[in-house]
């Protein structure tokens, strides 16, 4: 049986199978419900304010990039009142990037994003336990460039696909890769191991499976259901003591 201490548990934007996700309610439902940190997803708008939001678009079918923090709808916040819920926990920053995502061709690919998150970041003095990740190489590359002690993980759905991807992502300085769940065995762990890389995985709603890759020794598990996870990962107390510590 492995000896591994339990894995990180990052609720995934926030407590979000019980509060609407990536919302200052969700981060502080994660809190409440004792998880390690949270993982949160962070665009930039035309005005440069970093806003916490998964998709280019909001539910009323306007742009993220054309809409200001205070017109924007109920419950978005922006990345420094997040961190703020968040202080003391590890926050996973995912910075939504990629060059087909940024909200339609109107929207340029940029690394303003990237300038902005690390500014945010230094303006608060390094007190935040961060790390900064992202599906676009070269965002990463510019947060490793302006800010070389932010930790940072690539996001690759599965880092088997590529030959030497996991010796790559550690050459270009970053401290972890982040694969999608259904593709993490003993063999990526190991590889990673190796390479002084953590395995940060997404998205682990099933006790089951979180057991699984806590055995097989990654370091953090992002899901939807942080009391859930926390309570499958956490060992019972030992039955043959009798005050049971």
């Amino acid at each position: 049986m492995t000896t591994n201490p339990r894995p990180l548990v990052l609720g995934h934007r926030g407590a979000s199978a019980d509060h609407p996700e990536n919302t200052r309610d969700a981060f502080v439902g994660a809190v409440e419900q004792g998880a390690d940190g949270v993982e949160l997803d962070v665009r930039i708008n035309r005005l440069g304010e970093l806003i916490v939001h998964h998709d280019a678009w909001y539910r009323d079918g306007r742009t993220l990039w054309e809409v200001e923090l205070s017109a924007a709808p109920e419950g978005t916040c922006d990345l420094a009142a997040a961190l703020e819920v968040c202080v003391g926990l590890l926050v996973n920053v995912e910075i939504k990037n990629d060059p087909s995502d940024v909200g339609g061709d109107h929207v340029p690919h940029s690394l303003e994003v990237a300038d902005a998150v690390v500014d945010l970041l230094a303006a608060r003095g390094g007190t935040d336990r961060v790390v900064v990740s992202s599906f676009d190489a070269p965002t990463l590359a510019r947060v490793v460039e302006c800010a070389p002690g932010l930790p940072t993980g690539f996001l690759v759905p599965d880092p088997r696909s590529s030959p030497e991807l996991v010796e790559r992502v550690a050459a270009a300085g970053h401290v972890a890769v982040h694969p999608w769940e259904a593709c993490v065995d003993a063999e990526l762990v190991e590889r990673c191991g190796r390479s002084g890389l953590a395995v940060n995985t997404w998205t682990v709603d099933d006790p089951a499976r979180a057991r699984e890759l806590a055995a097989l020794g990654v370091h953090c598990v992002i899901t939807n259901r942080p009391a859930v996870i926390l309570e499958a990962l956490t060992p019972p107390p030992d039955a043959t003591a009798p005050d049971g510590r």
